[in-house]
């Protein structure tokens, strides 16, 4: 059974930028493809940016492309997520996921497990 913590998030003016960092405990991840998704207060959770498991391909949501970057360190068994210009509708509980059904759409949240508590990030104007 797989364990993620989200860190990182707290209250940034707008312009700003926060790193978000996901630890797995319980089993490694390196064999697997990871998430960050994001859900706002009355919205569904949406998603945000997603990364195979070398790496070597990041996927990312329009509204954050440019500005945010997905990241791992297998070594370390974390997920970080990158948020630079950051705007007040980036304001959400933002979790991570490890991917669970191997197919074209990384984009889906039906698509993933293993979600952590999330991390609330609070971007004001």
């Amino acid at each position: 059974q797989m364990l993620l913590v989200e860190s990182g998030g707290g209250l940034v003016p707008a312009g700003g930028s926060l790193r978000l960092s996901c630890a797995a405990s319980g089993r490694p991840i390196d064999q697997d493809d990871m998430a960050w998704f994001r859900q706002a207060p009355g919205k569904e959770r949406a998603f945000v940016a997603a990364i195979t498991w070398q790496g070597t391909r990041t996927y990312y949501a329009d509204s954050v492309k440019g500005r945010f970057t997905i990241s791992r360190d297998n070594a370390k068994n974390t997920l970080y997520l990158q948020m630079n210009s950051l705007k007040p509708e980036d304001t959400a509980v933002y979790y991570c996921a490890r991917r669970r059904v191997y197919d074209s759409d990384y984009y889906a949240s039906s698509k993933y497990d293993s979600w952590g508590q999330g991390t609330q990030v609070t971007v004001s104007s």
